[in-house]
């Protein structure tokens, strides 16, 4: 692992402060509950879920372009100033029209952050010569946001209690308020782009190594291979400018398309995000299934939400996977998942909890194989694109999942789909083994990773 310089360290504590804050909101445990005390219908509320997810497909890839086109750093100082003022609309005005509006400046929010995170670290890590601590990064990065997210849970009780509804709003604002002013000290060191770095003025680790697999090797400089050994369907600007946004886009969007190893990453960040993460949205009913009292739901909800939590810290094991590696993390995940829910006892949910930090950990891997694939100057485009990708297939869970439970129960319904990740480990695991010998072959001299060695 190469060691930290004091500007990665200082990167880092600022991604993680400014993860921690951005999910920090009070709202989250109770924002059904104000629409409800509000007087909205079951059916007002769910059509907001859907314009909540509109906004966010629609809004994901034009975002990452803009991001791309102009300063990623902008990108992530506006993202919260919009969701805050979401959230005051719901404060100052609660109402169906100003809780889609707010549900519209939520995903706008959302939109704008993804893709210029991931970005905007990996660029700077790579400036920095520690490109291989991106995986680690990011993971304790989700950790915070899941920390977060157990802190608004645990502090949304006593503060709906001393102030209502408006003193939830108003601490959601101000957290998100926080994070914009934590956002300003991102580091953003973009330049011209050049006849061989691309726009972004960063020779990337995906240009050095076109066919980089999960593992990102530590402490050792990858060999440069000529500009342009990649096709990512778009060249630098002859006048040395940044792309703009249409060129941006249009070069994101052709190296999704035209790259392959770009493509697979893109439709592996897809679906191993999208599964969990809508069935994420299901665990209390699966848990109330098991029969407990009302009450112990919520510890049962801990139980997997540490799970998260760990995955998410295991990211830097996770980086010497290989194929086959990430494939038996996916299965066993998927058994675990399935196991779990089919059991039907309370006991069962550590199952449940050992599934969803395999998939933690796996997503994370799998945005770090992304990063370390792009090589062209749409990083935050190419990845806009898996999030959009992700958003997608979530809403194709969330349809699946409705009528399997419908018909066969929660429990059911979790182990069907636990199914596709059984699937991607097969496919996974049965690649041409020539296949693998090449990609890996191309590890710098020395690698541990070289074929046949046995820290696979």
């Amino acid at each position: 692992m190469t060691p930290t310089s004091p500007r990665a360290r200082r990167l880092a504590g600022t991604l993680y402060a400014y993860a921690f804050l951005t999910d920090l909101v009070l709202l989250y445990p109770v924002y059904a509950l104000l629409f409800a005390d509000t007087g909205l219908s079951v059916g007002q509320i769910s059509s907001l879920f859907v314009i909540w997810s509109l906004a966010s497909i629609a809004l994901e890839v034009p975002s990452g372009a803009w991001a791309d086109a102009t300063s990623r750093r902008r990108m992530l100082c506006l993202a919260p100033l919009c969701t805050a003022a979401g959230f005051a609309l719901w404060t100052l005005a609660p109402s169906y029209p100003a809780f889609a509006a707010g549900f519209v400046l939520w995903g706008a929010g959302g939109a704008l952050a993804s893709g210029a995170t991931e970005a905007l670290v990996f660029d700077e890590l790579d400036r920095l010569g520690a490109a291989d601590r991106y995986a680690r990064v990011i993971g304790r990065a989700r950790t915070a946001g899941t920390v977060a997210v157990l802190g608004s849970i645990v502090l949304a009780a006593p503060v709906l209690g001393f102030g209502g509804y408006p003193a939830v709003g108003a601490a959601s604002v101000a957290a998100c308020l926080l994070a914009a002013a934590v956002a300003v000290r991102f580091p953003e060191n973009r330049r011209p782009a050049g006849p061989d770095t691309g726009s972004t003025g960063v020779t990337s680790s995906a240009a050095r190594r076109p066919d980089a697999d999960l593992t990102l090797p530590a402490g050792r400089a990858a060999p440069t291979v000529a500009s342009g050994s990649v096709d990512t369907g778009a060249a630098p600007d002859p006048d040395g400018d940044e792309l703009g946004w249409w060129q941006g886009l249009r070069a994101g969007v052709a190296e999704a398309r035209g790259n392959r190893p770009v493509r697979r990453a893109v439709l592996l960040v897809a679906a191993v995000g999208a599964v969990w993460g809508a069935l994420d949205e299901y665990t209390p009913l699966l848990a109330r299934d098991t029969g407990v009292a009302l009450t112990t739901v919520p510890l049962l909800l801990l139980i997997v939400t540490v799970g998260q939590i760990v995955g998410g810290l295991l990211a830097p094991i996770g980086q010497r996977f290989g194929s086959r590696g990430y494939a038996l993390l996916l299965a066993g995940s998927a058994l675990a998942l399935a196991g779990g829910a089919l059991a039907g006892h309370p006991a069962a949910f550590g199952l449940v909890a050992v599934a969803f930090c395999g998939l933690q950990l796996a997503s994370v891997l799998a945005d770090a194989r992304l990063q370390a694939r792009i090589a062209g100057p749409g990083r935050a485009t190419v990845t806009s694109l898996a999030g959009m990708g992700t958003d997608l297939t979530i809403i194709v869970v969330y349809a699946g999942y409705g009528l399997v439970a419908t018909v066969a129960g929660n429990p059911v319904a979790f182990a069907v789909a636990a199914l596709p990740y059984l699937l991607i480990a097969a496919v996974l695991a049965v690649r041409p083994t020539g296949d693998r010998a090449r990609r890996w072959g191309a590890t710098p001299m020395g690698d541990p990773l070289q074929p046949g060695s046995s820290s696979r």
